[in-house]
């Protein structure tokens, strides 16, 4: 069993959301809001649903404010910053009488009390319009009765680079809408009771989803990039870029998918360690070259960030819809590996670790995440890179070299072009030992019998599950990748000792020591970010074990905790009334 360096979920904290259109600056107010909570010592998490257009829409971004680490997305509004007068009727299913709403009172025209804080009024006073945004941060960080130095070094640090007249302004329209915040918070009209600090949070480095799996790129010894822009895979490639000379990183952005994991198909013949980040429609155009590494026995690292499809279907929102075309992606039959990190902190190790499993076992191996994931962010401690393996399974060719040795296992000595005196063949027709071309049937049958060996050697605990509960479970809630914060903290506060997690991010080949915790399990509850439930037929193939319940989402959002704490205490009590019935 492995085990989660995650402390043990809170729902003790407050959410903030901030919304309004596209063009707002709502992923401004996200970050230095972000900042400033975390440098005052509270535990934050973020996620944001955006519609896919740059101006105009309803877009909201959440901050969890909390006293203990959190990852999980709740739906409930504490606090609800309106940047426009569609904000609240966007978000009207998550408000209760008990949300705070601060805006503009005479702008937003509700029939429900509002804080009255003139943004747009304030920032035109500072000297542009477009500083509300800032004077929203700043008023929030007064709710919050935080120190104002916090909100002018995270001002500083945001605009760095601009004119300081700019800076400067923008730190004094802050600072309006600070003044603002406090007095209403100290004259009791606010109602926002902040949580508890925590001293230690100060030093966290605040992260999102695609920097964590482009850090463990690096870590995992990634030292070549190619890929098409397609969002929301898109962070990957945009942050190894940026510091590919600190990384000593070649990035490249292909003319399209195609050739992009044809260069990382390349790159990894020549020595390197490459990937792809894409999402589902990128992805599609890859498949050939998917099989092409299953017959040239070539490593790749193929990194697919789900969205709901098909075709554009929803660009920027979030759906585990993908796992299907990882599974069967590219004609033929031969071996591959998928991961699906199940949380920020995951997605660098799982990453990481992608590269060491695909030179090993010289397959592609996939990285399964999704909107949600990648484009959330909190602040964790310190990511570790010790003990991650980065040496590339390289060997000196003899004169007498075969790429394709046929071995036990399956695996040939991998060498690369002008390392050793050998001749390094590939060819994606069938080939013989050297790598020649040949149409001999019966070294056909034994070729395949070769590659296919390597799926036995990926049937062990690679990345072993996840189990959180008693060992006396008699129902089991299962899930994979980044539904498991959510599953956790809804689990976690229905504090139900017959029931227990398993989660896995090894999602293919299953490892086995997965199959005992299924069998052990009366009922088992099945949750998925999709339609059809692609993990549970998984599942059932691979084991013989069926869901008795599934838990399905698929309307481009996240699991809510509350959500899943109202599923999951549905069913149960269900259950335990079919039981009081039988009695």
């Amino acid at each position: 069993m492995s085990q989660t360096n995650q402390a043990t979920p809170s729902r003790t904290g407050v959410t903030v959301v901030i919304a309004g259109e596209a063009g707002q600056g709502i992923q401004t107010v996200e970050y230095l809001l972000a900042k400033i909570l975390k440098s005052e010592g509270y535990h934050i998490f973020a996620s944001k649903e955006y519609m896919s257009r740059i101006r105009g829409g309803a877009n909201s971004t959440a901050i969890r404010v909390s006293s203990a680490r959190v990852a999980a997305y709740a739906a409930g509004i504490d606090l609800l910053v309106a940047l426009d007068r569609e904000a609240p009727a966007h978000l009207a299913d998550r408000l209760s009488p008990a949300t705070i709403i601060v805006g503009d009172a005479a702008g937003l025209g509700l029939d429900r009390p509002v804080l009255d804080i003139p943004f747009a009024a304030i920032a035109a006073a500072a000297g542009n319009k477009l500083f509300a945004n800032s004077v929203a941060s700043g008023a929030v960080a007064g709710l919050f009765q935080v120190d104002f130095a916090g909100v002018e070094r995270a001002i500083a640090a945001y605009f760095r680079g601009k004119p300081q007249a700019m800076v400067d302004q923008n730190i004094a329209a802050a600072r309006t809408g600070y003044e603002a915040g406090r007095e209403l918070a100290a004259a009791g009209r606010a109602g926002l009771t902040p949580p508890d600090k925590d001293a230690a949070v100060a030093g966290d480095p605040i992260i999102n989803g695609s920097e964590a799996l482009a850090l463990g790129a690096v870590a995992g010894g990634c030292n070549f990039i190619a890929s098409y822009p397609m969002s929301p895979g898109t962070g990957v490639l945009i942050y190894l870029s940026q510091f590919a000379a600190d990384f000593g990183i070649v990035a490249e952005q292909a003319e399209d998918e195609i050739a992009a994991i044809n260069m990382g198909l390349g790159a990894w013949y020549a020595g390197a360690r490459a990937m792809v980040s894409t999402s589902g429609g990128g992805f599609a155009l890859m498949t050939e070259a998917v099989s092409l590494a299953g017959m040239i026995e070539s490593p790749m690292v193929i990194h697919i960030a789900g969205r709901p499809g098909p075709a554009t279907g929803l660009p920027t929102r979030t759906e585990q819809g993908d796992l299907e075309l990882a599974l069967y992606a590219g004609h033929g039959e031969f071996p591959r590996l998928i991961l699906a990190p199940r949380s920020i902190d995951a997605a660098f190790y799982r990453t990481a670790e992608a590269f060491q499993l695909a030179d090993r076992f010289q397959v592609p191996v996939f990285i399964l995440t999704d909107q949600f994931l990648v484009d959330s962010f909190l602040n964790l401690p310190e990511l570790d890179p010790a003990g991650l393996e980065n040496e590339p399974r390289i060997v000196a060719t003899p004169a007498d070299y075969r790429r394709y040795e046929l071995t036990p296992d399956g695996l040939s000595p991998r060498g690369i072009p002008g390392h050793g005196a050998g001749l390094v063949g590939v060819d994606s027709d069938e080939h013989d030992e050297a790598g020649h071309i040949t149409e001999d049937l019966e070294l056909r049958v034994r070729m395949v019998d070769k590659r296919l060996r390597k799926l036995e050697l990926l049937r062990t605990d690679l990345v072993p599950p996840l189990f959180h509960g008693p060992a006396d479970y008699r129902t089991l809630v299962v899930g994979w990748g980044s539904t498991y914060p959510a599953i956790r903290e809804a689990l976690a506060g229905l504090d139900r000792p017959d029931v227990a997690q398993l989660h896995l991010e090894q999602v293919y080949p299953l490892p086995p020591s997965a199959v005992a915790y299924l069998q052990k399990a009366e009922r088992i509850i099945l949750v998925e970010n999709n339609a059809t439930g692609q993990f549970g037929k998984l599942l059932r193939q691979e084991t013989g074990r069926a869901a008795s319940d599934r838990i399905l989402k698929y309307n481009g959002m996240p699991f809510a905790v509350e959500e899943l704490a109202e599923r999951f205490a549905a069913l149960l009590t269900a259950d335990t009334a079919a039981e009081g019935s039988a009695v």
